[in-house]
């Protein structure tokens, strides 16, 4: 029997608005596979902000919806396993927004980022090099800030030793990278 181990794990990563959204849906649609999307901009919309206290539960939900979306990546009865799914952020990302806005990390999602981000099978860095789109749950427009935040978003990943592919280009180039990168894992 299958595990869900052997479902691999794509997220799509990066500072805020590099386009990490449209590409996960556009990437699950083109693989027809399932899409984990991410649960901190759902939990923003629904409670108009988010505090230190919410960095955990957010984690502990995007956790469960993948870890749910990787089973429900092996099939069924009669079902065709799809061996990938495509997760809209990771918890990394809100580990680096906690250290980020609040100067500090619940421990918990500290410990558990760093074994849960040795999961994915890749990771798609998303670059700065598109035009920032302005949306409330947006703080950081300013250029200076926008490399900043890249080098984190990074840094992250190179201190991890994660396996990455840097996205960068028009939103066809972005596609066209993120899919050729996609099928490279697939292909191992």
């Amino acid at each position: 029997m299958a595990t869900d181990a052997t479902v691999k794990r794509i997220a799509v990563f990066g500072p805020e608005s590099t386009g990490k959204t449209r590409l996960a849906e556009k990437l699950a649609a083109h693989f027809r596979v399932p899409l984990v999307p991410e649960y901190a901009r759902e939990f923003w919309d629904r409670h108009g902000a988010i505090t230190l206290e919410d960095m955990l539960p957010i984690a502990r939900e995007q956790w469960r919806r993948e870890d749910e979306a990787a089973l429900l990546g092996l099939g069924s009865e009669g079902q065709a396993p799809v061996k990938l799914i495509i997760c809209d952020t990771d918890a990394l990302t809100t580990m680096l927004w906690s250290d980020l806005l609040y100067g500090t990390c619940p421990e918990e999602l500290r410990r558990v980022v760093e074994k849960r981000s040795k999961q994915y099978a890749l990771y798609l860095l998303l670059d700065i090099d598109v035009p920032f789109a302005s949306d409330p749950q947006r703080c950081f427009p300013d250029p200076a800030d926008r490399e900043k935040g890249m080098k984190i978003w990074r840094g992250a990943l190179e201190r991890r030793q994660l396996p990455f592919e840097l996205i960068q280009g028009d939103w066809a180039e972005r596609e066209q990278r993120a899919m050729a990168a996609i099928e490279r894992v697939l292909a191992d």
